[in-house]
Parts: C-alpha cells; sequence; structure tokens
C-alpha cells in the first residue's frame, strides 16, 4: 500500500511540473512570441525597402529623437533624485518619512492619462503656472512652454518613470542597513564620501537596474504623452507615431506602423538583453 501510495505521488510529481512547464511555455508563445513576430513579419512583408523608407520617413526620425530626449532626460533626472530619496529613506529618520516613501508610489497608481491631464491644467493656457510662465518670458524675450512641446513630453515621461530608480535602491539599501557609514563617519568621513566609498559600491548594481527599467518605461510611454502632445513630427513619440500611422488605416499606413513598431521591439530587445547582462553580474558579486 505505501509503495503504491509513493509511485502515485511520483507520478504526480512527474506530471506537475510537466503541466505547469507546458501551460508556462504555450502562454509565453501567445502572449509574446506570436505577437512580436506577427509585428516582425508585417514590417518586412512588403520588402526592404518600404520597410526602409518607413523608419527613415521625416515623422519617424523625428519621433524616435523626441523619444530618445525624453528618455535620456527622464533617466537623468529621476537616477539623481531615486538615489537622493533612497538614501533619505533608508539612512536617516524624520518625521514625515512614510508619508515621502508613498508619494514615490503615486505614478503606480494613477492612470498616466490623469498626469497629462494634470500638468495641461497646471501648464496649460488656463492653469494656474501660466501668468508666471509668460513673465519669464516677457522678461527674458524666451518662448517657454510647458504643454503641447518636447518639455512637456519630457515631464509627463519623467512622471510616470519617476518610482523606477527608487523602488530598486530602497531595498538594497534597506538590507546593507547603517552599520558600514556610522563606522567611517565615526573614522573622519564625510556624508559624500561615505556614499561614494560605502554605499554606492553596494548598491551600484540595482541602481543599473533600475536605471534600464526606467528607460523601458520612457520607450513605451502613451497615455501621459498623448495627453501633452500635439503636432505629428514636432512632439510625437514612436507610440504616438504608430498609433497616428495605424488610425490612418490606407495599407500603405498600416505597413509603415507595423515598421515603426519594429524599432520599438528592437529597442526593447537590446534593453532586455542588457538587463540580463546586468543581473547576471550583480549575482555574480553577491
Amino acid at each position: 500500500m505505501k509503495s503504491r501510495n509513493k509511485n502515485m505521488k511520483k507520478q504526480q510529481n512527474g506530471i506537475i511540473p510537466f503541466l505547469l512547464l507546458l501551460s508556462g511555455i504555450l502562454f509565453f508563445f501567445v502572449m509574446l512570441v506570436f505577437p512580436l513576430g506577427e509585428v516582425i513579419y508585417r514590417s518586412l512583408k512588403e520588402g526592404m525597402a518600404v520597410y526602409g523608407a518607413a523608419i527613415t520617413a521625416k515623422n519617424t526620425l523625428s519621433a524616435l529623437k523626441v523619444t530618445l530626449i525624453a528618455m535620456v532626460i527622464a533617466v537623468a533626472v529621476n537616477t539623481f533624485f531615486g538615489l537622493c530619496a533612497s538614501w533619505l529613506l533608508t539612512k536617516f529618520d524624520f518625521r514625515g518619512k512614510q508619508v515621502l516613501s508613498t508619494l514615490i508610489d503615486i505614478p503606480f497608481s494613477i492612470s498616466p492619462v490623469i498626469a497629462g491631464l494634470a500638468y495641461i491644467m497646471t501648464f496649460g493656457r488656463m492653469g494656474w503656472a501660466t501668468p508666471m510662465i509668460e513673465k519669464i518670458n516677457g522678461l527674458f524675450g524666451t518662448d517657454i512652454s510647458l504643454v503641447f512641446s518636447v518639455p512637456g513630453v519630457v515631464l509627463a515621461t519623467i512622471f510616470v518613470t519617476f518610482p523606477f530608480v527608487s523602488r530598486e535602491l530602497i531595498p538594497v539599501m534597506q538590507a546593507q542597513g547603517s552599520s558600514e557609514e556610522e563606522a567611517a563617519v565615526m573614522m573622519g568621513a564625510k556624508g559624500f564620501t561615505v556614499f561614494r566609498k560605502v554605499t554606492f559600491p553596494h548598491v551600484r548594481w540595482a541602481l543599473l537596474y533600475g536605471v534600464i527599467l526606467c528607460a523601458a518605461r520612457a520607450f513605451g510611454e502613451f497615455g501621459a504623452v498623448y495627453a501633452v502632445s500635439k503636432a505629428r513630427g514636432k512632439t510625437f513619440t514612436l507610440p504616438l507615431e504608430i498609433d497616428a500611422l495605424y488610425m490612418a488605416g490606407s495599407a500603405e499606413s498600416i505597413t509603415q506602423a507595423f515598421a515603426v513598431s519594429s524599432l520599438l521591439v528592437l529597442l526593447s530587445i537590446m534593453i532586455l538583453v542588457v538587463k540580463q547582462i546586468v543581473e547576471y553580474r550583480g549575482k555574480r558579486e553577491m
């Protein structure tokens, strides 16, 4: 009887992992591989000449430029503030600490479209900040505009990608503790020296991982950018350009939409490769 139960358990232990693995593989192919493969197939269906013309079109290059500008600035800003916020939350005690930690997560809980509309209501023609911006423009002879412009796209991208760096750093810094920093301070090291020599070496891989996630999110943002963007060929990002091409409805524009989509797919694959390298290097040094 016991041997029979053991055999049944062995069979179950063999079947269950197989079914789980099979379901995982099927889900992976149906939800990821096949759709992405269809994008690549449709983008190359009409030949390389059509594909090359689509990805080198004026509007596409403009959208790629705006996307890269927004991504680079968003990553730089969020890396700086992510480091500052993480260091503050994990190494210091102060009133309102939990409130600050909660505020960092706001972009996770608010729809990106709402964020874009909030920027319009703040910096648009009817926004409370508009008189101040107009005074600055009049005083310095500038033409600053924070909505329906590239700066607006950058602000929206910063908002939706803000938590990624800090949320990768905070758990690592908490696990590290503060004993090493306290020892360094007792030996006479100053604040930034403590961070550079003691804190940063422990968190550099988590920081790089957060930067990669931030960049990936910035590349694909649509909702918030759509709300504050206006002119195709000037303020559109790649996701907006893909939407405009697809919604045009013609066979040619739909093929162009798939061609431009393949650029995002290739960028995503590159980011994924870098992510895997960072994870591998980080685990080796643990």
